[in-house]
């Protein structure tokens, strides 16, 4: 199968089934070194991450190679709790991680490995996220979640945040 790709607003998604990889990518009106800021402080994480009806809590940060992360959405279906590892960190211009929702049974097995690209462009920068998970059922699971819906709105709300600085 061919890389799929599709625009939905500002955010394009592309997706290579076979592989398990999927990903997005958005331009913001914002220098590069303010939208690193506003990605990497967990005191922002809270005001853009996720959906806007979900209230997020930043349990763990340690923003390292080697550091462990756990954000958690709270919602009126319980708690949804996301986990990982960093594993490479270039500032202001990747970060590579693991992720994990981080309940069982989805927790047992490999992570997604997602790796983080900013880059300047026009004044602007891009920012690029994609995911490659264990397996093509691995990422149709997650995308069976609204997973890309979620993260559209996480970009939206990202861009109202940096603007708001």
């Amino acid at each position: 199968m061919a890389i799929a790709t599709r625009q939905i607003g500002a955010v394009t998604i592309y997706s290579d089934e076979d592989k398990g990889e999927g990903g997005l990518e958005r331009v913001f009106d914002a220098p590069r070194s303010l939208v690193w800021k506003v990605m990497t402080d967990p005191a922002h994480i809270p005001n853009w991450w996720g959906p806007r009806d979900t209230p997020m809590t930043v349990e763990a940060m340690d923003f390292r190679v080697g550091g462990h992360w756990r954000w958690i959405a709270r919602g009126g279906d319980g708690d949804a709790p996301f986990s990982g590892e960093y594993l490479e960190i270039v500032p202001p211009e990747r970060i590579v991680h693991t992720e994990m929702f981080d309940v069982e049974p989805f927790n047992q097995g490999d992570p997604a490995i997602v790796t983080t690209t900013l880059e300047e462009v026009d004044g602007g920068t891009k920012l690029r996220s994609s995911s490659r998970f264990p397996s093509a059922e691995a990422l149709q699971g997650a995308l069976s979640t609204g997973m890309t819906r979620g993260a559209i709105e996480s970009w939206d709300r990202l861009d109202e945040v940096i603007a708001s600085l």
